[in-house]
């Protein structure tokens, strides 16, 4: 592939972009606000966040701007929703099964996952990545008891403005093709809805390290995942 050939040619420029990248990088704090509650009123319907900063909410100055936010707006409108965020800043899909390894086993109907970008920039080989998001469905499976699991896609790290060219460009081509394995990987899977994060390349919707969401994007984000699940929180509200 292209993008490959052109990584060997231009290995230098895009280990000193990193690096630079890396230093200078704006270090945004994780928004306020519980990880952990109740809301709402009508049939209980029990939602679990797992991933990385984007799960966390970084970008926000609070969890009610953040996706958890968004999330238990919407549900909360029809459901008595119990909530949590299992989410740690710069997790990859390795560390977050590491995590869950140690949780206790616990009930949830609707497990949201959005993992790949810090496998993405860490350079994690695509083969092993598909067989790390495999082991983490199955564990998720095992532990939680998920009735649906969302899996939300690789965001457009092609249009990230924090990161300078060619270094864009190159994580931004090895993102596709982490975003189609992952839409493989889910559609053959019962109960897995693939989650397309593919948004306007507006610079003024991210946050303000040109890495993250903004408040915008975690809105439009949330919306996604409701419409891909509102039948699935209906029929769970008959049993």
């Amino acid at each position: 592939m292209l993008d490959h050939a052109l990584r060997i040619l231009l290995f230098p420029i895009l280990v000193a972009q990193g690096a630079l990248v890396r230093r200078s990088a704006l270090r945004l704090p994780d928004p306020s606000g519980r990880r952990h509650g109740v809301s709402g009123q009508g049939p209980e319907i029990r939602l679990l966040i797992i991933g990385d900063s984007s799960a966390v909410g970084v970008g926000t100055s609070h969890q009610e701007e953040a996706l958890l936010g968004h999330m238990r707006k919407r549900m909360s409108q029809t459901n008595t929703v119990y909530w949590s965020v299992n989410a740690k800043t710069g997790a990859t899909t390795a560390d977050t099964i590491a995590r869950l390894q140690k949780c206790a086993p616990q009930k949830f109907d609707i497990v949201s996952i959005s993992l790949g970008v810090n496998d993405v920039t860490a350079n994690v080989p695509l083969s092993e990545w598909v067989q790390r998001f495999s082991n983490l469905l199955q564990l998720v499976d095992r532990k939680f008891n998920a009735d649906v699991i969302c899996v939300s896609g690789m965001p457009p790290i092609q249009h990230f403005p924090l990161l300078p060219q060619p270094l864009r460009w190159v994580l931004g081509a090895q993102a596709k093709r982490f975003d189609q394995a992952l839409r493989d990987l889910v559609s053959n899977r019962n109960g897995c809805r693939f989650i397309e994060m593919e948004f306007e390349p507006d610079a003024s919707k991210m946050s303000p390290d040109g890495f993250h969401p903004g408040p915008k994007i975690y809105s439009e984000w949330a919306r996604k995942i409701y419409r891909a699940i509102r039948r699935d929180i209906k029929q769970l509200g008959k049993t």
